[in-house]
């Protein structure tokens, strides 16, 4: 147990100049071997962090939805190498930006297709709208025309009316942050039939008895959720609004694939170990361990991964998969992990790190921007891997 006694020990420093409060829960074979729970869920009231809090997850939706994806590859919906065109039409004639020596833009048409495995590896050349690039802005404007237009509106309507934006470089050369699991998510409701929340609910939430996971609040949820605040370079912290939390109301439309669902630490927690053991947990396949191994295998190359983790020590040692994160190099990472270990980072400062290997997983979840991911992140990955 002292090795538990030492990752308490930090979760409780954490609170003491980070976030207000923090979780952390830890899983190997199906069972959880550790839940700590500190500092408060709300400060101005006093409430304490407890197992029942509701995060938002924001980009660590993604791994549930390029896991969703996959269960629809494995059933033969779709191939990676499939041009994206195939399932969303309007993505057929694409233009991209050129940018010559001398600054100057040129439209010029994409010589090759986007593919369906683009989107899931973020090679499609759009990045999010809150960028400074042509592409970004170009997006910005299209999401306030339709804010402005229908106010609340659809994955679908917004997939098709990004589709008129030049990306930034031609399909699969480069590696970018940004919209390609939104695609993926418009690619799920297209071979379902379904919308990508009803998908969700269906295949994984339900099957795994996740009942605190999801895009719209319902019951306590609200009263459950998180506070957010943003911390200032003294440490202070001050409660302010929370991007997609639009999203979460009942009557919202939008249901994104890269953000927007919210999560408890141990919903999360058995979500992970499915896939940590081989797509099956208490009986349930999910997915297939080979369609997972996929997923986790690095998928970029040289030239891509420079984009992703040159000069970036919190991905250092890490390539890019299926829609997440993968080892390649624990010493190239300071990691005391596993090849092959694999997940994804939430911007409001949720992480999670999956390893088949061991049969692991470990959430780590707390509500702050800037997140400080390197300090925490990295901190809980060196003691929960030092717990087996």
């Amino acid at each position: 147990m002292s090795n538990f006694n030492h990752l308490s020990n930090l979760l409780e420093s954490f609170t003491k100049n980070g976030p207000a409060g923090c979780a952390c829960a830890i899983a190997k074979d199906g069972k959880i071997l550790y839940e700590g729970y500190f500092g408060h869920a709300d400060i101005e009231s006093g409430k304490p962090i407890t197992e029942d809090n509701i995060y938002r997850l924001w980009s660590m939706t993604k791994v549930i939805v390029c896991t969703a994806a996959l269960i629809l590859f494995e059933r033969g919906k779709f191939l990676l190498n499939d041009p994206l065109y195939e399932y969303l039409p309007e993505y057929r004639d694409m233009n991209r930006v050129e940018v010559d020596p001398n600054g100057n833009l040129r439209i010029k048409p994409v010589k090759n297709p986007m593919l369906v495995k683009h989107a899931f590896t973020m090679s499609v050349g759009m990045p999010y709208y809150m960028g400074d690039s042509y592409t970004a802005k170009e997006m910005a404007k299209v999401r306030e025309e339709l804010r402005n237009t229908l106010g609340n509106y659809d994955l679908r309507t917004e997939i098709k009316a990004m589709s008129k934006v030049p990306i930034a470089f031609e399909p699969g050369t480069q590696w970018l942050y940004g919209y390609g699991h939104e695609l993926v998510a418009g690619l799920i409701e297209v071979v379902s039939g379904m919308t990508v929340g009803e998908f969700l609910q269906a295949e994984i939430f339900e099957p795994l008895g996740l009942e605190n996971t999801g895009y719209r609040f319902h019951g306590d949820m609200r009263e459950r959720m998180v506070s957010f605040y943003q911390r200032s370079e003294d440490g202070k912290l001050t409660k302010a609004s929370a991007f997609f939390d639009e999203y979460h109301e009942p009557d919202a439309l939008y249901e994104g694939g890269g953000a927007g669902l919210y999560s408890t630490v141990k919903d999360y927690l058995r979500f992970t170990q499915m896939l940590a053991n081989g797509g099956e947990l208490d009986g349930i396949r999910i997915i297939g361990r080979k369609t997972i191994d996929l997923m986790r295998r690095n998928h970029l190359n040289e030239t891509q991964l420079k984009d992703f983790n040159h000069n970036n020590s919190y991905l250092a040692g890490y390539g890019y998969g299926l829609g997440v994160r993968t080892m390649m190099d624990p010493a190239a990472g300071n990691c005391n992990g596993s090849i092959g270990e694999f997940g994804w980072t939430g911007g409001a400062g949720s992480w999670t790190a999956i390893d088949p290997s061991e049969r692991f997983s470990v959430v780590y979840m707390h509500q702050m921007i800037p997140n400080m991911e390197e300090y925490h992140h990295h901190r809980v990955r060196a003691v929960a891997y030092g717990c087996i």
